[in-house]
């Protein structure tokens, strides 16, 4: 692939406060400062940050406004808000979990966007209609691309259109070097489902669920890889190629959990990882996830393990995504108290790597987002599990949380693997309860309440960008 370094100007205006009356309110003061960055650009294309800052009376509800300078500018995607453009009028409408911005409190916005000629920044924005002031600064970044001259294949699977993925910035990126959101499907334990997969339910999650990844949970411990390494391995490789042969990406996730530092399981996953990668180096659809969910463990502990095993792995295969966990059942440490700062402040010493979130709706709500909403542009993140239901597993489903964590996923391009792809008797669980026997994967008549929504999102049309 030729590469082509192009320093890309980004602007960033910073803009101050006004006082006016809140809109369908009692007079109170309001004022805001925007921080608008085009964090990079490409030809005819860009992406920008959005921090807003509210810095009058606390406000419950709120619209966000302002113009591009020229005509040809253009909102493709935009995450955290509600975004719609009208001419050159561009608006942002807060989302349910950013709703509320105290006196002094900020959320971080963000788009895609296409333009032709030139693209200056926006100089003028209003909340709630309300102008916001003051002397703007700009600010300028360097940025690396890489281009390729290539033809986008004629493929239909998400293998074939994509091919070998990579991490740029903090996104997926495909061979186009575009960035992409992979959505699919996690197994059980294989040690427990593994007459869950077989050609009937693959084939069913390609052509049914319209599923681009297929995730292979293999437990460490419970009964698995340490009671029979061989046998596990080669069963993970037999799912690899079922994935590879249907157009599907591989997640070959190391499914730690109890004990929850990594570092038991080191000599483990060096032997499995040299095996798995050697063996599937040259294929274009894996991708590793080197621990599930450490807990009790810091941040400096994982690093650690990822810092050993991802050598392991590139010796053998230089250009695959490793996702790394994070702290705290891979909750960027939120569950234990921490942030992700921690992993900001002290990322893993290696490249083409992302960061894992687990999330479960009826449990880790708000907070939640907001961490991956302020993360995601500052760090590349995977969703490799979630459910719809508690962090047990169980409970019953949430289909409004499940929804606005998936639309928030949507809008960040951040992939995801629901769990699970099984016919477990939980209410995680996409099938019913022996559906496994039989053949039929994708029906009314097999489908849980969470496994019929979720397999209505993933089915959706995919947007993979070939230019």
């Amino acid at each position: 692939m030729k590469r082509s370094t192009a320093a890309l100007a980004a602007s960033a205006v910073v803009l101050g406060s006004a006082v006016a009356m809140l809109p369908n309110a009692m007079a109170a003061a309001q004022g805001c400062r925007v921080d608008y960055t085009v964090t990079s650009q490409w030809q005819g294309g860009f992406q920008a940050n959005v921090k807003l800052t509210n810095l009058g009376d606390p406000v419950s509800g709120w619209s966000l406004g302002f113009t591009f300078p020229t005509s040809g500018q253009r909102v493709g995607q935009g995450w955290n808000a509600t975004w719609s453009q009208s001419g050159s009028a561009v608006t942002a409408t807060n989302v349910d979990w950013n709703r509320s911005l105290g006196t002094g409190a900020s959320t971080d916005l963000g788009l895609t966007g296409t333009f032709s000629g030139s693209n200056p920044a926006p100089t003028s924005f209003a909340l709630n209609g309300v102008a916001c002031t003051g002397s703007p600064t700009s600010t300028n970044t360097t940025t690396t691309t890489t281009t390729t001259t290539t033809n986008p294949p004629v493929g239909r699977t998400p293998v074939e259109i994509n091919g070998q993925l990579r991490v740029c910035g903090v996104n997926l990126c495909n061979q186009y070097n575009r960035p992409i959101q992979l959505r699919g499907m996690s197994t059980h334990g294989i040690q427990w489902f593994d007459k869950c997969y077989n050609n009937a339910s693959l084939d069913a999650l390609v052509n049914d669920w319209k599923s681009d990844l297929f995730r292979i949970a293999m437990y460490v411990q419970e009964q698995g890889y340490e009671t029979n390494p061989t046998g596990f391995t080669n069963r993970v490789n037999a799912l690899v190629d079922m994935a590879e042969s249907r157009g599907m990406y591989a997640l070959i996730d190391f499914h730690t959990l109890t004990p929850g530092d990594p570092n038991y399981n080191l000599a483990r996953a060096k032997t499995f990882f040299s095996q798995v990668a050697a063996r599937n180096a040259n294929k274009r659809n894996v991708i590793y996830e080197i621990a599930n969910e450490p807990n009790g463990v810091s941040w400096q502990g994982i690093k650690s393990y990822a810092e050993q095993v991802i050598p392991v792995i590139r010796a053998a295969d230089p250009d695959a995504v490793v996702i790394v966990g994070t702290r705290a059942w891979s909750s960027l440490g939120v569950s234990e108290g921490s942030s992700e700062t921690e992993v900001i402040n002290n990322p893993v010493n290696a490249t083409n790597i992302m960061y894992a979130f687990h999330f479960y709706a009826a449990s880790h709500k708000d907070n939640y987002r907001a961490t991956v909403s302020r993360a995601a542009s500052r760090l590349p993140l995977f969703v490799t599990e979630f459910g719809t239901v508690t962090a047990t597993g169980g409970g019953a489903y949430d289909r409004t949380s499940t929804a606005a964590w998936i639309d928030l996923l949507d809008q960040l391009k951040i992939g995801y693997a629901n769990w699970t792809y099984s016919d477990a008797n939980e209410s995680s669980a996409a099938l019913r309860p022996g559906t496994c026997n039989g053949g039929d994967y994708s029906s009314g008549n097999v489908l849980t309440e969470s496994g019929a929504y979720i397999k209505s999102r993933i089915s959706t049309p995919d947007n993979f960008p070939t230019s």
